[in-house]
């Protein structure tokens, strides 16, 4: 609890002991020299009503001077005020001081909704410990470090940037970015993200990144931008708010003027337009619906999940049909060659360099693993063959020249584009074919291996309500079927082009209310550079946050930081309880508001009524709200 919320629940505390010590004395008789004189009793009753509403009558009075008068500050001091002319000081004085104990309940629930967000704004790290060229180190601040510079991280520092370990083995606690409890081991060769942790090692890091550029910058400004982005029940809110308060406002002038004109019970019918005032004060649903859904979110991130406003999360509660992405996604991303087979007369060595030669600047995973069989086999850098223009041929694969000829390493479209014919290889690998001129040199078959959790990720996805798995990948036919069967994916679209990808998500999304209702919506999950237009164009977009790359990040609604698939079925169910929570809030605070509005408006509800309906519906709605503050109830099963 913060110093300002304690300081507010001293004085609630003080004013609430002060004014029931006056009400006892006030109905006991003790004091009837000062309880009997109309302002005397007023003066006493007026001490715990400024000590707890001052800063309401001071807010009240900024918006009648700035033009916006129509605010709940401004009923409560209104009602306040018709109840101290009417003569029912104690009525007047309970409803600022209940009205401020809400106010007190909303803060203290908006605070505990924000710690799991907030908590990332801790995870900035101040410095970083600059390796100079001699060897010492220097303190500088985290935005000042450079790409390439050397770092070296003591045991319990903040990585500062994105890098790569040098030197050193430690373990990395990554909690506050990915939700995941258990520390990761590190050493040499791997990458580590910014805002994590070091543990009890000491490392060198190579800095691969910019600070703006890096994870916990990126995580910063998503959570910055996610408040701007609200849900439609929140809009929805805001606007009812609106037309609400001018309406209500209006039809306590009438109750208070209209029957007193005819019946000359002027104390009666302003006692009861009072009444009416406080009943209609709208903090139950302006307050609790935002704070569900802001709850939502910290839930969501306290698991490892950012999500970049409440109108996603609220369209993760209706989700009907998730499309992934294969490689990265569903699979691990990391090939490996399990077969070469060269043509008649090909060596396997040769084979094996020329593909190397060809794929040795790409970055894809595929290159990556041609390049790490070279490796095991013995095969150096300098033995690679000397190329010239090397082309990428978007969806197809390289090409390269050779002494005059051209080399072609790529997959069986690049082959059949050149007329060749190559051979099938085994459904559950990817064949890349190498080709020298028209002549065919043979094949490497990679495998991608599945991740372990993909198959129960997708099963949880069905018990939470998607209704269909669709999976999009470049790779053939035979190996994205291989992939669907193992995973109980229900539709497969293989050998796709990224911008067909597109076609194909903008064709389902137009089946999509046919098939499952207009409220359905269609996530895509992806991880790659080239995901990022899909994500975009998905109704949510959701992007491997660990290992995916800056721009799926970038165009993602909702980023899974550790990569867990298992993570989607945990944030649906989150976002069906936010949603259903704030429908609930919105149905019961209606609900009491117009009873007890009809009952007051016919005298049968006094002001204690309506402080119950104001301030009591409130705090119950908040209470119900922050239910979503309960960690457990989303932690993955084991």
């Amino acid at each position: 609890m913060s110093a300002k919320l304690r300081k507010e629940l001293r004085i609630d505390i003080l004013a609430l002991v002060l004014f029931f010590a006056i009400m006892a004395v006030d109905k006991t008789g003790l004091l009837p020299a000062v309880f009997d004189h109309k302002w005397i009793s007023l003066l006493v009753y007026l001490i715990p009503y400024f000590l707890v509403g001052w800063d309401v009558v001071r807010e009240a009075a900024l918006g009648i001077k700035n033009r916006r008068p129509l605010d709940e500050s401004f009923l409560m001091t209104l009602a306040t005020i018709g109840a101290f002319v009417t003569g029912e000081n104690s009525e007047a004085v309970a409803v600022m001081l209940f009205y401020q104990i809400g106010e007190w309940f909303q803060s203290y629930a908006v605070g505990q909704s924000r710690r799991s967000i907030t908590e990332l704004m801790d995870i900035v790290p101040e410095y970083a410990n600059l390796e100079l060229e001699d060897g010492s180190v220097e303190t500088i601040d985290a935005d000042d470090v450079e790409p390439g510079n050397i770092l070296v991280i003591r045991a319990g520092e903040r990585i500062p940037v994105d890098g790569e370990v040098l030197s050193g083995e430690s373990l990395i606690d990554t909690a506050a970015l990915t939700g995941e409890s258990v520390p990761r081991s590190v050493h040499a060769g791997d990458e580590v993200i910014s805002g994590c942790v070091n543990g009890d090692g000491l490392l060198r890091v190579r800095a691969l990144k910019a600070f703006e550029d890096s994870t916990v910058a990126k995580v910063l400004e998503m959570v910055e931008e996610a408040s701007e982005k609200k849900s439609h029940t929140e809009n929805f809110i805001t606007r009812f708010a609106r037309y609400y308060t001018p309406i209500v406002v209006a039809a306590a002038v009438i109750l208070a003027i209209v029957p007193s004109l005819f019946t000359g019970a002027w104390s009666t019918w302003i006692y009861r337009a009072c009444t009416f005032l406080v009943i209609s004060c709208p903090c139950a649903l302006v307050i609790s619906v935002p704070l569900a859904f802001f709850g939502g979110i910290g839930a969501a991130s306290s698991q490892g999940v950012l999500v970049k406003g409440s109108n996603f999360l609220e369209l993760m509660a209706h989700l009907d049909t998730v499309v992934s992405d294969k490689t990265g996604t569903l699979t691990m991303g990391n090939f490996s060659v399990t077969e070469i087979r060269p043509a008649e007369g090909v060596e396997e060595r040769q084979l094996l360099t020329t593909a190397a030669a060809v794929e040795a600047m790409s970055t894809h995973p595929i290159a990556v693993s041609i390049r790490q069989r070279m490796a095991e086999e013995g095969i150096a850098d300098a033995d690679l063959p000397e190329l010239s223009n090397i082309t990428n041929h978007s969806g197809r694969g390289l090409t390269a020249e050779r002494d005059g000829s051209v080399l072609s390493v790529g997959n069986a479209r690049m082959m059949e584009e050149l007329g060749i014919s190559a051979p099938s290889g085994s459904d559950a690998a990817t064949a890349v074919y190498v080709a020298e001129g028209s002549r065919y040199l043979g094949a490497l078959y990679i495998r991608d291996e599945v991740k372990p959790d993909a198959k129960r990720a997708l099963k949880e996805m069905k018990e939470e309500g998607v209704r269909q798995v669709i999976m999009l990948t470049g790779d053939r036919q035979s190996v994205g079927d291989a992939v669907a069967q193992e995973l109980n994916v229900d539709h497969v679209y293989a050998e796709l082009l990224p911008q067909i990808k597109v076609e194909k998500v903008e064709e389902l999304l137009s089946e999509l209310p046919l098939k499952a209702g207009k409220n359905a919506k269609l996530a895509f999950v992806g991880d790659g550079i080239n995901d990022a237009p899909v994500l975009s164009r998905a109704d949510v977009g959701i992007a491997m946050g660990s290992l995916g790359s800056d721009a799926a990040i970038e165009a993602a609604d909702v980023v899974i930081m550790d990569d867990n698939l298992r993570k989607i079925p945990v944030v649906m169910r989150i976002a069906r309880k936010t949603v259903g929570i704030s429908t609930g809030n919105i149905i019961f605070a209606l609900a009491v508001k117009l009873l007890i509005l009809l009952l007051g408006a016919l005298g049968y509800a006094n002001m204690w009524a309506a402080v119950f309906a104001d301030v009591g519906v409130a705090v119950l709605c908040i209470l119900n709200s922050m239910r979503l503050l309960m960690r457990k109830q989303f932690r993955l099963p084991e």
